[in-house]
Formats: structure tokens, C-alpha cells, sequence
């Protein structure tokens, strides 16, 4: 869709007639309010998260015999998505069905105005996040926050269709398989090697389990990842994008296919997306997996539990714009900018003063590290202000430009990278002295450990956009 869909967009944004197709287009999306579950507008300049939720439910022609019968459309399939500020990277993380969650309480709108809030629930199964006791997708957004600290700012779902629809816009999509399949369920018959799928075919191969690994949903996601690379390659070849024809097909398909939510509801705001999107090369979009493990509770192996050892890394590489392809080029550029930042005198650590807030990391993290500074660095002119007005992902030092020797001290003390000073304004101590303020972000790792230390790639199993791999 941000390849193919940016391009049909463009392309009959012009004159009086491109302007009615636009409005048609409009008219075709869906949207829903979630409230605060996520951000009130777009932003071009930020990095973002789009949560793209499959549905189960059985709308749409031909589609009876699918999902569940009577569903209401659980969470069956879903993957943040998160684009990097720079846009030099984005990351795909498939979300499994099966995992055991906490969702928390939902405040849902009603279609007359009103507000209910759905009671939260413990230890279930992610995919009940959606649909089951009137949860819209601004729940099943406030689940992936509660579960993995990810802020998410929008939501696109979509149902069967989208697959029929989109792959025969695109006049197919070419898959692979290393052995010849059969499925019984999914009705997929394809023989070994390469096959191009669309409409019906397509909707099957990416629901298709049996054939596949071990059976189980874990498995099916690699499959789908696999698929959603070769769609992206299709949408993004000349073949689609010097075709009008395709490219209009591509924005019929694309927009009918989706419900958003309001923020993001128009045609030109989903332009924006797709053109923002469209920066990030394909070699550097990041297939994975929240990393889990079977559930120990169960005699009989059919749900999955996080992974503590794993995906607390993989959830803080996602929060910090950290590419799971470029993890070592990330860093050299990190250094480079801290390096221009840093570069100028330091004011001895007797001399810095600073206010110290917790502004999302671990309760008394701000105290802690006030003793740090204070008995093993000799930053004694220091000081714990509390908590900060608002949670930040990242840890950051405002100063003063009469302050800025005294940053480049604390911010070689702390490990602060270059883009963690931010010149602004200086607060007053107890003292009645002009004092930075260093805000402690969720990415600070405790009292004494550098900041800036090195990060080493997750071991956790992964594709690119533009790898061509056979589902097995």
C-alpha cells in the first residue's frame, strides 16, 4: 500500500477530476475514535508505530467458511510496526495470537456517543483483545502498550479481503515453498519451488498451518512474514509502479480494504503515511517475532508466554529506533553525532548542577542515581527533583548555552549520546543557581551504567523485506 497506493495517490491528485477520486477514495475508509488509546494527529517528523491488526471475521463474499463462525473478529493476526525517526529503518513485529497477556480495562466509544469501559483480564490469550466484550482496536493497542511499553500511535486493520483484494490488484504475488503442499484445511494446493498466488490462493497460503514447520501458529507467522515481503517487492517493482491501471486498482483495493483510526482517517493523511513509509529501504525493514516460549503452566502445549530473558531487548531496540539489520552502523552514527555534540571544554564535576527527574525509568531510579553523582562521581551540587510531568522513551539533559561545559561533563559521566542534550532553558536550584535538568527516560539502565554502552543485535530470528526466502 505505501508503495503502489503512495504512487495513486499521486498520480490523480491533480486537476478537478483527480480531486473528485480522492473524495471517492475518502469515502471508502472506515474509521474508528479510540480515544487516548493513541496519538491525536500524524507526524511527519517523529518515528511512529502502526499497529496492523488481521481480523477473524467472516465479512466480505466467500468468506462464510472462514475464522470463526458468529466471531465478532479477534486480533488473528498482528504486527507493530515501527518506523524510525530517520526513517533509515523500520521493524515488523508479529505478535502470536496464542501469547498470555494482561489486557487492561478499555474505554471503547459506543456508536450513540457514549462511553463504556470494558473490564481488562488476566491471563488470557492476546487475540481476545479485540472483539470479545465490545473491545474495539483501541484495546487490543492498549494491550501492546501494557505488555511490551511500546507507545502505539495508530491502528489499521483489515479482514479476509484484504489479502484477495490487494494480491489480485498487484496481478499476484510471487511465494515460495520447499516442498509441494496440499493442505486439506486451507484448500492450498502449490507445488515445490516458486508459485505466483492471488484472490482466493493468496487468502490461503497466508492460513495455511498444517503444511508448515510445526503445525503451529509461531510457524504460520514466519510464512506471513515471508508473504508481506514479497507484497511490499510487488507493490514497490516497476511492473506495478509504471502501471495506472494497477496503481488505481492498488488505491481501490487499499482503502476499502481498511479501518483506521480517525487521526488518521482522511486520503491525504494516508498519503503522508505512505510517503513516509516509502523513505525506508526494504533491506532495512525487519521481520521478527515477540520472542516467547511455551506456556509452563500447560500439560498440553497450546499457548506461549514472553520470553523474559529476550524480549525485554527486542521491545527496547523498538522504542529506541534501533534497526535489528544496521545495529553496528547505528551505533558509529550515534557516536559520530555525540562526538560533534560533545566536542569543547568540560566544566569540572564540582561544577555541575543539576535537577534530577524520573521521567519513566525503574521507582527511584532518580534518587539512586542523585547518590551516584554525588559520592562516586563528585557531582555534589545535585539534586532529585521527583518525577517529570510526563514519561519520556529516552533519557535527555536540557541546559542552558551558558550551561553547555557543564552538560559535556555530565553528559560524559552519564554516557549521554549527543542527541540526548537538548539546549533549552535552565531551571533554579534550593540555592537559587541556574541547574540543568536531566530527565530519566524507560531507556536508562541504572545508577552508574552508561547510557551510550554498546548493543549488541538481539538472538532472535528474523527476515528483511527484500530477501526472497521459501516457506518450509
Amino acid at each position: 500500500m505505501w508503495t503502489g497506493g503512495t504512487m495513486a495517490f499521486v498520480l490523480v491528485g491533480v486537476g478537478a477530476a483527480g480531486y473528485f477520486y480522492l473524495q471517492h477514495l475518502e469515502g471508502n475508509v472506515t474509521t474508528t475514535d479510540v480515544g487516548s488509546a493513541g496519538a491525536g494527529n500524524f507526524s511527519k517528523d517523529e518515528a511512529f508505530s502502526i499497529l496492523i491488526i488481521g481480523t477473524d471475521k467472516r465479512t466480505g463474499e466467500g468468506n462464510e467458511g472462514y475464522g470463526d463462525k458468529g466471531s465478532t473478529g479477534h486480533a488473528d493476526t498482528t504486527i507493530l510496526l515501527h518506523v524510525a525517526e530517520d526513517r533509515s529503518n523500520a521493524t515488523a513485529l508479529s505478535i502470536p495470537r496464542d501469547l498470555i497477556v494482561n489486557i487492561p480495562d478499555c474505554p471503547t466509544k459506543l456508536e450513540d456517543g457514549s462511553e463504556k469501559v470494558v473490564p481488562g483480564l488476566r491471563g488470557v490469550r492476546f487475540n481476545r483483545s479485540l472483539g470479545e466484550g465490545g473491545r474495539d482496536p483501541g484495546c487490543t493497542m492498549r494491550t501492546v502498550k501494557e505488555n511490551t511499553g511500546i507507545d502505539v500511535d495508530h491502528f489499521m486493520m483489515a479482514d479476509f479481503n484484504a489479502v484477495k483484494t490487494l494480491t489480485t490488484a498487484v496481478d499476484g504475488v510471487d511465494v515460495c515453498v520447499e516442498k509441494p503442499v496440499n493442505d486439506k484445511e486451507s484448500k492450498l494446493v502449490l507445488p515445490a519451488g516458486e508459485s505466483t498466488v492471488e484472490g482466493e490462493q493468496a487468502l490461503a497460503f497466508v492460513r495455511t498451518r498444517k503444511s508448515f514447520g510445526n503445525s503451529g501458529d509461531l510457524d504460520r507467522i514466519k510464512v506471513q512474514q515471508q508473504f508481506l515481503g514479497s507484497l511490499m517487492r510487488k507493490m514497490s517493482s516497476s511492473d506495478t509502479l509504471t502501471s495506472p491501471s494497477k496503481l488505481l486498482k492498488l488505491a481501490e483495493a487499499a482503502t476499502k480494504a481498511l479501518t483506521v483510526d480517525q487521526a488518521i482517517g482522511s486520503v491525504g493523511t494516508l498519503k503522508d503515511i505512505a510517503l513516509e513509509l516509502k523513505k525506508v529501504p526494504t533491506k532495512n525493514i525487519t521481520f521478527t517475532t515477540v520472542p516467547v516460549k511455551d506456556n509452563p503452566a500447560e500439560t498440553v502445549k497450546a499457548t506461549v508466554v514472553l520470553n523474559e530473558a529476550k524480549a525485554p531487548q527486542v521491545f527496547d531496540m523498538i522504542k529506541n529506533d534501533v534497526s535489528f539489520t544496521e545495529v553496528k552502523k547505528q551505533q558509529q552514527k550515534e557516536k559520530d553525532a555525540e562526538a560533534a555534540r560533545l566536542k569543547g571544554t568540560k566544566a569540572p564535576a564540582s561544577e555541575v548542577r543539576v535537577r534530577i527527574l524520573n521521567g519513566g525509568a525503574v521507582a527511584g531510579s532518580a534518587q539512586k542515581t542523585l547518590q551516584y553523582l554525588q559520592v562516586e562521581e563528585g557531582v555534589t551540587k545535585s539534586e532529585n527533583g521527583g518525577n517529570a510531568p510526563a514519561a519520556l522513551a529516552r533519557t535527555t539533559l536540557e541546559y542552558a548555552p551558558g550551561q553547555a561545559d557543564q552538560a559535556r561533563r555530565l553528559a560524559d559521566i552519564m554516557g549521554l549520546s549527543g542527541s540526548a542534550l537538548k539546549p533549552g532553558e535552565s531551571v533554579t536550584n534550593a540555592q537559587g543557581l541556574p541547574t540543568m535538568t536531566l530527565t530519566l527516560g524507560r531507556d536508562f539502565k541504572g545508577a552508574g551504567v552508561k547510557l551510550n554502552a554498546p548493543v549488541a543485535a538481539p538472538d532472535v530470528e528474523k527476515s528483511t523485506a527484500d530477501k526472497v526466502k521459501c516457506a518450509s
